[in-house]
């Protein structure tokens, strides 16, 4: 098992990604730190991993909010006495063109997609230090390489996650941190349900594989960057589209 017995913390893992992830990562030994708002949908996925997983907890927890981001790590410590990886998957969408968007549509995406990203990543970071050892993977997206009609703030913090990303694995690098992001194109997750069947079309046709991804599709690729066959991988925003720039 390539992740057995690391202790990684995975924000936004009620559903969809991050829910996906948990489990690869679970079925590759690793103990579990689930993170998220919603408190029923967390409690349902940790009784669903504890049986692979028998260590693992969950905690809801506001990445927005640094008080509730740094109690959850420091019970992790105080439980696991470290934290190996941290998987910034937590992410909203308020989608409006910019003539229509809101200063508080604005904010909230910046808020959770960019701030939070920041606000876990700092609160890790000091253990990961003491140990020399760590990795840090962010949730980035094609619309932050790319850019997607009425998503200028989910773009925008996307775009951000990879500069975090660079700048990090500049920093921490040397200290024996690696630093990645992973691009998802379209996902078929819970976020897009409410979109039209003419529009899941469109979106099938803009890649060269003809479908929407899975999200297991990327929670493989987060294992891979987590273990230790990916020692030699750092800085990098990993497109995982279906060849949607081709």
């Amino acid at each position: 098992m390539r992740l057995k017995d690391r202790v990684a913390v995975i924000t936004g893992a009620a559903n969809g990604i991050g829910l996906a992830t948990a489990r690869k990562f679970a079925d590759e030994g690793a103990i579990l730190v689930l993170c998220d708002v919603q408190q029923e949908a967390l409690d349902r996925a940790l009784a669903g991993l504890l049986p692979r997983s028998p260590q693992s907890s969950a905690h809801r927890v506001d990445v927005t909010k640094r008080a509730e981001v740094d109690a959850m790590v420091q019970a992790v410590l105080a439980r696991h006495g470290r934290i190996d990886v941290l998987v910034n998957n937590a992410g909203i969408t308020r989608d409006a063109r910019l003539q229509k968007m809101t200063e508080e549509q604005f904010d909230q995406v910046i808020d959770v997609n960019l701030k939070g990203v920041f606000h876990c990543t700092q609160a890790v970071v000091g253990p990961m230090l003491e140990r020399g050892s760590g990795v840090i993977l962010n949730a980035s997206s094609v619309v932050g390489l790319y850019g997607n009609f009425g998503q200028t703030n989910y773009a925008a913090t996307k775009a951000g996650v990879i500069g975090f990303t660079r700048t990090w694995a500049r920093e921490l690098g040397p200290k024996g941190i690696r630093v990645n992001a992973v691009c998802p194109g379209f996902i078929a997750t819970d976020i897009l349900s409410t979109i039209p069947e003419k529009v899941l079309e469109r979106m099938r046709e803009s890649c060269w594989l003809h479908r929407l991804g899975q999200p297991e599709e990327i929670a493989n690729i987060y294992a891979f960057l987590a273990s230790d066959e990916a020692s030699y991988v750092n800085g990098v925003a990993l497109e995982a589209s279906g060849g949607m720039s081709l």
